[in-house]
């Protein structure tokens, strides 16, 4: 049994079919991508693991608890963490100051946004967040104003706050949409790094199949709502068709 198990989860908007049947098994520590075009009923999935939604039909299960019913912070809580298409930082704030806000409210449980101007005082938080900017070669950038962050390095600092609530499965939705590619590159690096050095499993949902074939050890396609394939990257680059229907000259 996989630390993440989808069972026969469905959803309907009115007489739209967005998930029909989806069975996932994403196994402890592996990295597992959901690929699919769009409508495919991946965005619909990823909001019913953390808790957005609700399906009809089926269970998920997460280290054997349900998380059906469950609010987003409770899932976070129990160790999902989940990284938006969109980086979601505070951009008027320092990168440590971003970095310090998951620290306290993994210390706290939660987090006052007009206690901002006393977190300097807190020195066992800015060391915190200190570490966690390092692991992911931000030490440099702890000043900076998030805002003014190219799309690579907010993604990298939304990963860091990710990070500090020490999660078990972390989500990544479209990680590297519109990035350039050095950028791309490079978050591909750090994620193979947090893979390497941290007790974690990753699920992502991504379009660009550099970014699948280098970091998925599994790969779920997905076409109207429903599995078609679940395989190995190389057996889903041979596999006819999803490289008619899905990844055409990406998968040469």
């Amino acid at each position: 049994m996989g630390i993440l198990e989808v069972k026969d989860v469905g959803k309907r908007f009115g007489g739209l079919q967005a998930l029909g049947d989806v069975n996932l098994s994403v196994a402890e520590n592996s990295c597992h991508a959901i690929i699919g075009p769009n409508g495919a009923g991946k965005s619909t999935l990823l909001n019913v693991l953390v808790g957005k939604l609700t399906p009809d039909t089926g269970s998920v299960m997460f280290d054997g608890q349900s998380v059906l019913g469950l609010s987003a912070h409770k899932i976070n809580q129990m160790g999902i963490s989940r990284v938006f298409q969109t980086p979601e930082i505070f951009g008027a704030l320092s990168v440590l100051e971003n970095m310090m806000i998951p620290c306290f409210a993994k210390r706290d449980g939660s987090f006052r946004m007009h206690a901002i101007e006393n977190m300097m005082r807190e020195k066992d938080i800015v060391d915190w967040a200190d570490r966690i900017l390092a692991d992911v070669n931000m030490a440099d950038k702890r000043h900076m104003h998030a805002a003014s962050m190219s799309r690579g390095d907010k993604r990298r600092l939304e990963i860091a706050m990710c990070l500090a609530q020490e999660p078990r499965l972390l989500l990544l939705d479209e990680p590297t949409a519109g990035m350039a590619r050095a950028d791309t590159n490079n978050t591909i690096d750090l994620l193979k790094q947090i893979k390497s050095e941290r007790d974690i499993t990753i699920v992502i949902i991504e379009h660009d199949m550099h970014v699948v074939f280098s970091l998925a050890e599994r790969i779920t396609v997905l076409a109207q709502g429903s599995p078609l394939v679940e395989d190995t990257p190389e057996n889903i680059k041979g596999h006819p068709k999803v490289r008619e229907a899905y990844l055409g000259e990406a998968a040469a």
